[in-house]
């Protein structure tokens, strides 16, 4: 056979492996959305915890680097720090080993063999995709269809380079790779920085293996520098991210290199010293997982206690402080958008990020009126113009992801995300016009009397708590706070109207000045308003849970 047949056969079946993993990685991706928004949900400051959610989420997907890129986005939306992220980027070296399971389950079950397999797979998820009428069906049939892609590609590049067992000079390749363990390493890198997918990278080393084509120690190396290589996918995609988000990517590529130094030492002293006829005998596609799984554990058990020093490094090398997000940025990342379930999350905790905002504008609006502080009237200003820019760049968020392939609930929750992102600026819209008023009163230097200040107070407590509520019902669905939301904007429409009776009538009776009175009037008017919106964002929950 010619070296053209065999490079096209492997370059084949390259292709057919990488695009079946990349069907069947999506699929489950998909398939998984809402599960992996609830492990998100679920992840502490506990790095033991992120550990095994890495492992878990890349089991299911099939891909470190889809993780890894996965964790960069969440780092630059804020919803992941970068302790959370060290343990995630821990557990993923450790579940990207599945992939190497199935490709050497040829070997350790038999009955799984491609031959046998990919054909039913094929058959099987071809007859679901056309007959399934569900969205979910059909990723179920995605998942099955690149299961058997994946393995006809395998076994494509596995034959193809059955040749190459009788040309001397691509073993001594392999060899030279065996006993120079920086080369071995290098080739690893390269091959897996250049294909961009650590599973594949090693899914063409089992290949070479079956072949019978690969020295243990030469399989081994690579090995090693696969991890390694597997980091380029991080850093490009933290490429245009905040600083930390690139302290994310540094701590993947930091975490591998020197998992990969320790442990490589180790391996050398062991293959080159103590047992070099080890080295120099030929790998299984089961003893390449093997060696896979043992590197990403071993490695992570070792390091698991350093990861802290790990975080510090990469944010010198990064020269990043993990606080320095300004307060209007918008915290969420496009490369979320393809999993809709955790953009939707991340969505609502920025929503909630600038309903805070706004209450912090609220309780100082409270007291503003009367201290009329100019760094209040600053204070309430600035917040005002921090709203709205949150609030047009989550709109625009909200936008993009409508475009997306969502189903019926999730267009219902964009909805519902759009209408209280909406009250919640009309709101901080109405403290900005109280640092007016606070303003004008300055400027005029008038006073309320007495009892109208007492009132603006009463009123004031009724309408900012309607907020509170509202916003603690929106952040936990909660029916019961709602409700009580709606009771206070009650309260708060007949408190409007009796203390606006009241004030006319101390007018008329010259109790107080025309310019207070005035600012007392448009004040109620506005704190009116304010319990509308809280209404509003009450029954959009109310919507929400009754869905």
């Amino acid at each position: 056979m010619d070296s053209i047949t065999i490079i096209l056969g492997f370059a084949g079946g390259l292709g057919m492996f990488i695009y079946g993993m990349q069907i069947m990685a999506q699929g489950l991706e998909n398939a998984a959305g809402n599960k992996m928004k609830a492990l998100l949900e679920a992840l502490t400051k506990n790095k033991l915890m992120g550990v095994l959610l890495g492992a878990a989420i890349t089991a299911v997907i099939q891909s470190s680097s889809a993780t890894t890129v996965m964790v960069v986005g969440f780092v630059n939306a804020g919803i992941m720090n970068l302790t959370q992220a060290m343990g995630v980027i821990m557990g993923a070296n450790v579940g990207t080993t599945v992939t190497g399971w199935l490709v050497s389950s040829v070997e350790w079950a038999k009955f799984l063999s491609p031959a046998k397999l990919a054909p039913v797979a094929l058959a099987i998820g071809v007859i679901i995709m056309l007959t399934g009428k569900r969205r979910s069906i059909k990723e179920v049939a995605n998942i099955i269809i690149g299961f058997g892609l994946l393995f006809i590609g395998i076994t494509t590049m596995s034959q193809a380079v059955e040749p190459l067992q009788d040309v001397p000079i691509f073993k001594e390749v392999f060899v030279s790779l065996g006993h120079n363990p920086l080369l071995g390493i290098l080739a690893g890198a390269l091959v897996t920085a250049i294909i961009q997918s650590s599973s594949a990278s090693v899914g063409i080393l089992q290949s070479l293996a079956a072949a019978g084509l690969v020295p243990f120690s030469a399989a081994i190396y690579i090995i090693m520098g696969q991890n390694i290589g597997t980091c380029v996918t991080a850093i490009l995609s933290s490429i245009g991210a905040k600083k930390n988000a690139k302290t994310a990517a540094i701590m993947h590529l930091l975490f591998n290199i020197i998992g990969t130094v320790v442990i490589g030492i180790v391996v050398t002293l062991y293959l080159e010293v103590l047992h070099p006829a080890i080295g120099e005998g030929y790998i299984t596609q089961t003893q390449i997982s093997m060696a896979h799984t043992a590197f990403n554990i071993v490695t992570t058990i070792l390091l698991f206690p350093a990861s802290n020093w790990i975080i510090k490094l990469a944010k010198k090398i990064g020269r990043v402080d993990e606080t320095e997000a300004e307060e209007y940025q918008v915290l969420l990342d496009d490369r979320m958008l393809e999993t809709p379930g955790i953009a939707l999350q991340s969505t609502v905790n920025e929503i909630l990020r600038m309903g805070g905002i706004v209450k912090e504008a609220l309780d100082v609006s409270k007291t503003v009126l009367f201290t009329r502080k100019r760094e209040e009237i600053a204070f309430l200003k600035e917040k005002e113009s921090i709203v709205d820019q949150l609030a047009s760049g989550i709109s625009d968020y909200l936008i993009k992801l409508s475009t997306k392939q969502l189903n019926e609930k999730e267009h219902q929750q964009v909805a519902h995300m759009l209408q209280v992102l909406s009250d919640i600026e009309r709101i901080s819209d109405y403290t900005e016009n109280i640092s007016e008023f606070a303003e004008n009163m300055r400027e005029k230097k008038t006073e309320f009397s007495d009892i109208g200040t007492t009132q603006l107070e009463e009123m004031f407590d009724v309408c900012v708590s309607a907020y509170d509520y509202a916003l603690d019902a929106y952040q936990n669905l909660d029916k019961d706070k709602a409700l009580s939301v709606i009771e206070k904007e009650t309260k708060a429409d007949d408190l409007e109207l009796t203390l606006r009776g009241q004030h006319i009538k101390r007018l008329a009776n010259n109790q107080c000045s025309t310019e207070s009175g005035i600012v007392f009037l448009d004040t109620l008017v506005c704190l009116e308003r304010i319990s509308d919106h809280a209404r509003n964002i009450a029954e959009e929950v109310l919507e929400q849970v009754a869905e």
